[in-house]
C-alpha cells in the first residue's frame, strides 16, 4: 500500500474492522517512512452481470443509471432514502446471486418494478408507464386495478 503523504510503499496494518454493513474491511494502517496514519477500505470485486438491451446490444451493468431511474420514479414522493439505497443493493445483490454472464435489461426493469412496488405505489405506476410504454389510459388503470386487488389481498 502506497503512503499518500510520502512515496514510500511500506506501510503496516494497525487496526482492522468490519464496516457497519459488513461488506468492506475498515484498515488503519501506518506508513513506515514518514510515521503518518491513513485509512483504507477493502472490498470484494464482484463482475455485475453484462446487460442484453431489447435491441440486442451488450453494454455494461451501471448501477448509477438504474439508480437513477429509481431515483426519477420517487421524485417528491416521501421515501428515505436509506430505504431506496436498500432497494438497490436488493437488485444488485439479486444479479450478483444469478451468477450470470448476460441478464435481460427487461429482467432488471422487474426487479426494479418489484422494489418501487413495495417503496411507493405511485412512483410504481410512474415507472411501469414509461418502461412498458404505455399508449393510453386503460393501460393505466389496468396497472392501477392490480395494484388495488394486490393491496387488498394482502389486507
Amino acid at each position: 500500500m502506497h503512503c499518500p503523504f510520502c512515496p514510500e510503499t511500506d506501510t503496516k496494518v494497525i487496526d482492522s474492522r468490519l464496516s457497519h454493513d459488513g461488506i468492506q474491511v475498515r484498515r488503519r494502517r501506518e506508513c513506515l517512512a514518514c510515521s503518518e496514519r491513513f485509512t483504507t477500505f477493502e472490498s470484494a470485486e464482484f463482475a455485475m452481470p453484462r446487460v442484453i438491451k431489447s435491441s440486442g446490444a451488450r453494454e455494461i451493468f451501471e448501477e448509477q443509471k438504474m439508480r437513477m431511474g429509481i431515483m426519477r420514479a420517487l421524485e417528491k414522493r416521501p421515501v428515505d432514502t436509506a430505504r431506496i439505497e436498500e432497494a438497490v443493493q436488493h437488485i444488485i445483490r439479486k444479479l450478483r446471486e444469478m451468477n450470470e454472464s448476460e441478464v435481460n435489461a427487461s429482467f432488471i426493469g422487474e426487479l426494479v418494478m418489484a422494489e418501487l412496488r413495495e417503496l411507493d405505489q405511485v412512483a410504481f405506476v410512474r415507472f411501469a408507464s414509461v418502461y412498458r410504454s404505455f399508449q393510453d389510459i386503460n393501460e393505466f388503470k389496468d396497472v392501477v386495478n392490480r395494484l388495488n386487488s394486490t393491496t387488498e389481498e394482502n389486507n
